[in-house]
């Protein structure tokens, strides 16, 4: 899908993935013990800017000293929960802080994320939040490239987007879905997506006995047919960013419901929302309510393009600096 004229290189043949354990464990020691390595060899140029766009494994190697390049960090998530709370979590936190030491900038993609690195971080380095940015017109199209007709029309239905990690909680709400379902509140709940925790929460399904009702869709290349013709779109995490699947659903003016995260801030003048207490028992409260009083829900349509426009602008002052 990239513009022929953008150049990839690729520090390894496959997907992370796609590796086993000990490999994994492999590549994060050399790009944490050999970066300056790794950045000579992949990185030759002298470019002007540098930018990580993404927590991990780049951020480090592109943390290399090369006075002769602006280097800009972007960060997407809430640094004070990724890593957890344990010694592993403490050394990753002296580790990051002087990574991020040798950036010029930093970028996020939220003011929540902004606090909390500030809350977890002492750094003296020019910050700035831009909010992601979506092409509205091609969510709406590829929206309507297929029809969806696994939902069931007397019941509701709700379905999720989201990497089968910790973060997105999807066990927690599968365990919601199961009480629920235990007392009657009739409902379906689908996941599009894969991830590492595939096989656990599969077990987990068929253990409750709900594979009827809680269905894993796996990855989609399209995903935005199953958003549009949904009765509720819901992203119930642990933490998050600001995800784009947020804002691709409220590109389809669904109704939208997340748990309290930084989540609050793609959907903050947005009507259409509930937000529930980040907990099981919130969860589920929330979701009780919701299918016990559910109605044919008409959702207000926003087509305001201001936040793109300015969001494209501040991008592009960033690479003209």
């Amino acid at each position: 899908m990239l513009n022929k004229n953008i150049k990839i290189k690729s520090l390894y043949s496959k997907s992370y993935n796609e590796y086993n354990k000990i490999q994994k464990l492999l590549i994060s020691l050399r790009i944490l013990f050999f970066k300056n390595n790794i950045y000579k060899k992949y990185i030759k140029n002298n470019y002007n800017k540098e930018i990580a766009f993404l927590e991990g494994p780049i951020t480090t190697i592109f943390s290399s000293k090369n006075k002769n390049v602006k280097k800009i960090a972007w960060i997407h998530n809430d640094i004070s929960l990724v890593f957890g709370n344990n010694i592993k979590s403490k050394i990753k936190k002296i580790i990051n802080k002087k990574i991020y030491e040798k950036y010029q900038k930093l970028i996020f993609v939220s003011n929540h994320n902004l606090e909390k690195f500030n809350e977890f971080y002492n750094i003296n380095i020019e910050k700035q939040v831009i909010h992601n940015y979506l092409n509205t017109e091609n969510v709406l199209n590829k929206s309507k490239e297929f029809t969806v007709d696994l939902f069931e029309k007397n019941t509701i239905n709700f379905v999720t987007v989201a990497r089968l990690v910790e973060q997105k909680a999807i066990d927690r709400l599968i365990c919601v879905h199961y009480k629920l379902i235990s007392e009657g509140y009739k409902h379906k709940l689908y996941v599009v997506g894969s991830g590492p925790l595939k096989f656990k929460l599969e077990e987990l399904i068929n253990k409750l006995n709900i594979s009827n009702t809680f269905i894993l869709l796996g990855q989609k290349e399209n995903p935005y047919p199953y958003i549009l013709n949904s009765d509720y779109f819901c992203l119930l995490s642990y933490y998050e960013g600001l995800p784009m699947v947020l804002l691709e659903a409220k590109s389809l003016n669904k109704f939208i419901l997340i748990t309290d995260t930084a989540s609050k801030e793609a959907v903050e003048n947005y009507k259409n929302k509930k937000i529930f207490e980040n907990s099981e028992n919130g969860i589920y409260n929330g979701l009780k309510e919701i299918i016990k009083n559910n109605k044919n829900i008409k959702c207000d349509i926003n087509t305001s393009n201001n936040e793109n426009i300015e969001i494209i602008n501040k991008i592009i002052n960033i690479l003209g600096e």
